[in-house]
C-alpha cells in the first residue's frame, strides 16, 4: 500500500477505539476507485445520500510539511476526499479540488534541498490527473528560497496563498477544515 504507516495506524487507532480490530482497519479501508494507490477511505453504511449529480469545489490548505519519508497529509486527504466521494456514486467530474500550500510545505511539492517532493511526486501526478489544482504561496516560496522552476510538474506558483484562497472563494469553493 502506498499511503503512510502512520495514516494506517491513526485509522487504525480510531477503529480501534471502538472495538474493531487492526485487520478489520485494513479491511475496511482502501483506496480508489477514483485515484487508486492513494487516499484511503471506507464505505459508511447508513450515512446520508449524496445525490449523484452533486458537486463540491473545496480548496484544501496547508503549511504543515511532510515527515521525512511520507506523504504530505494534506496531498493525501484531497485523494481521499475524492476516492470517498466517488464511492459515495459522486461523478469524478463534478469534484473539483484546490490545494494551497504555504510554509514549510512549499518543500512538499519543488525538487529542493530538504524538501520531500520525490515522496510527493507519484500523488501530485495523480492528483493532477484528476483535475485537482495545487498552488504554492509565492510569498512563502521567496522566503524558502524556492523558485518556480524548481515546482514539480503541474505545480502553479501564485503570488500568495491569500491572492488563491480569495479567488477560489470567488469561484464558489469552500474551505475544508481539515
Amino acid at each position: 500500500m502506498r499511503y503512510p504507516h502512520a495514516v494506517m495506524m491513526v485509522l487504525a487507532g480510531g477503529l480501534l477505539l471502538a472495538g474493531a480490530s487492526p485487520t478489520l482497519a485494513q479491511e475496511v479501508f482502501s483506496t480508489g476507485p477514483v485515484i487508486e494507490g492513494f487516499g484511503p477511505n471506507a464505505l459508511v453504511p447508513g450515512a446520508q445520500a449524496i445525490p449523484a449529480d452533486a458537486e463540491f469545489r473545496v480548496v484544501f490548505d496547508t503549511s504543515t510539511p511532510a515527515e521525512e519519508g511520507e506523504l504530505n497529509r494534506t496531498l493525501v486527504s484531497a485523494a481521499r476526499f475524492i476516492n470517498m466521494h466517488g464511492r459515495a456514486g459522486v461523478d469524478p467530474d463534478n469534484i473539483h479540488i484546490g490545494v494551497v500550500i504555504h510554509g514549510r510545505a512549499v518543500r512538499d511539492v519543488a525538487d529542493v534541498a530538504g524538501g520531500q517532493s520525490a515522496a510527493n511526486a507519484e500523488l501530485i501526478a495523480a492528483l493532477l490527473a484528476h483535475n485537482v489544482d495545487i498552488y504554492v504561496c509565492g510569498q512563502s516560496a521567496i522566503y524558502y528560497e524556492v523558485g518556480a522552476d524548481d515546482l514539480l510538474p503541474g505545480v502553479t506558483m501564485a503570488l500568495s496563498a491569500m491572492t488563491v484562497h480569495a479567488q477560489l472563494q470567488q469561484a464558489g469553493y469552500t474551505l475544508n477544515p481539515f
